[in-house]
């Protein structure tokens, strides 16, 4: 199942974000996810519950938006819904398609930040005795 590793994958990058930022957690994070990309977007969810587990993400939702696949034709320049499995194929002139225009993303595409880290508290200065 590759989707743990996506979802690994996606748990690092927010994580190296929220460092960066200050961030002591997230809540929520959102992704596009192409039908064509390969991605199971319920095991990708149950995945992702586990890989939060003891990072800043714990406890974060995962929200899932589909990218329908699209795909073009150089030679009469028709686009089209790929569908799953893809239809490669022009139906208007019967050429295969010149370009896959959509359908092969996994993008974060939001996420929702919990509170900054509090500040550290500030370190007593130390002064040498005067003797």
């Amino acid at each position: 199942m590759h989707e743990m590793s996506v979802a690994l994958s996606v748990v690092d990058q927010v994580e190296r974000a929220a460092q960066s930022r200050g961030m002591a957690g997230v809540r929520a994070v959102h992704l596009d996810i192409g039908e064509l990309a390969g991605v199971v977007p319920d095991s990708l969810v149950f995945c992702f519950e586990l890989a939060c587990a003891g990072t800043v993400l714990e406890g974060a939702a995962l929200t899932t938006r589909p990218v329908p696949g699209r795909a073009s034709c150089a030679p009469c320049g028709r686009a089209w819904a790929t569908g799953m499995p893809p239809d490669m194929v022009c139906a208007a002139c019967g050429s295969a398609a010149s370009e896959l225009l959509a359908g092969r993303e996994l993008q974060i595409t939001e996420v929702h930040w919990a509170n900054p880290a509090d500040p550290p508290a500030p370190t007593p200065a130390t002064h040498p005795e005067e003797s």
